[in-house]
């Protein structure tokens, strides 16, 4: 028996465990692969694409076995870490004076929508028994900036990479479809150009999607919604902080008692984000730069998201969720991430358009 134990042990080292470079590179020709579908078709957003082919990646028959196992290491690395360094750069795209020139009714209209959408999406979240951080990942990811809000809070709060995915896949189908549905409101809504680009700006999740959405109806609509969802980038930072500091006083006795360390008071990423601001605010970055830094930044978080829609596993999905901490026995699963989902969009829809309509009167 003592030599059969040692036998195992010897095969234990002679088999070590896989290391990030398959997954690694996976996600890197995922990536390729969400490029040419940008290329070919412009209103598509790679990171969308980069989500939709890393859950296509998860469930395709002869992908599943690679990415459940020798690539799972690289691409939850590209999930975390990657999107850290995704998030720092996304810093560069703004700068104080963006902020200051939507003058300031503006900036408390984004405010106004941020608080909203945020704090109803997370209790309605809580209502539905929604499991783990799921209602706070997809209210951050709805009142920020999609998944990129989403990876950040997740890092702050280290919360559980099933719940992350989850939370990605239906910020980015929901952005998605914004993309083919908020253009043919504009008419029956009654706004200009310029009022469509505020309402997209206010009220789409992701930053390319924002983009393909507004450029629709214009460049004066673009530009409008370009500025509008900056305001939004920058409550990044507070946000995320906010929610470091209540994890750090949730998790202090524990921490104490177990004589672990806490978590860090501001995440070291949320700290580069705001430092890239400030170099950005400076005016002495050339464009080249900023394009070179754009263009990284954009891969970065494309290989992240590739990584995290990889994670997801559509019929786990349905067994989704737990009792909810305010007593709501759970409704059905994916079904009740869904209904979120729709609710949310509404609720950010609607206060962005009663705030577009109050600051332009």
């Amino acid at each position: 028996m003592a030599l059969l134990r040692e036998r195992v042990k010897e095969s234990g080292r002679e088999t070590p465990a896989p290391g990030r470079s398959p997954g690694l590179a996976l996600a890197a020709a995922g990536v390729g692969v969400a490029w040419a579908v940008h290329q070919l078709l412009p209103g598509v957003p790679m990171l969308t694409a980069a989500v939709v082919l890393g859950v296509a990646a998860a469930h395709l028959p002869g992908m599943r076995a690679l990415v459940r196992g020798s690539a799972r290491p690289g691409l939850s690395y590209a999930g975390k870490r990657l999107m850290r360094l995704g998030i720092v750069l996304l810093g560069l795209k703004l700068g104080l004076d963006d902020v200051l020139g939507i003058g300031w009714a503006t900036v408390a209209m984004v405010l106004g929508v941020v608080t909203a959408t945020f704090f109803g999406t997370w209790w309605l979240g809580r209502r539905m028994g929604l499991r783990g951080d799921q209602p706070l990942l997809i209210a951050t990811g709805y009142s920020i900036c999609g998944a990129s809000a989403i990876g950040a809070v997740s890092e702050a709060t280290d919360s559980d990479e099933r719940d992350t995915a989850t939370s990605v896949a239906l910020v980015t189908l929901c952005g998605t479809l914004a993309i083919a549905v908020l253009p043919l409101l504009q008419q029956p809504l009654g706004l200009t150009d310029a009022e469509f680009g505020r309402w997209a700006g206010a009220s789409v999740h992701d930053v390319g999607q924002v983009v393909a959405t507004a450029q629709t109806a214009g460049a004066d609509a673009l530009g409008e919604a370009v500025l509008v969802k900056l305001m939004r980038v920058a409550l990044l930072a507070p946000l995320v902080a906010a929610v470091a500091v209540s994890v750090r006083r949730r998790r202090r006795t524990t921490a104490s008692s177990a004589g672990t360390k806490r978590p860090p008071l501001v995440p070291l990423f949320v700290v580069g984000f705001l430092a890239m601001v400030a170099v950005r605010s400076t005016g002495l970055l050339p464009d080249g730069a900023l394009d070179v830094a754009h263009t990284a930044q954009e891969l970065l978080l494309a290989t992240a998201l590739f990584g995290l829609g990889s994670a997801v596993h559509l019929p786990s999905l349905s067994r989704t969720g737990e009792r909810s901490e305010m007593g709501v026995p759970p409704a059905g699963g994916w079904g009740r991430v869904a209904a979120l989902g729709l609710c949310a969009w509404v609720v950010v829809a609607g206060v962005s358009y009663a705030g577009v309509l109050l600051t332009t009167a």
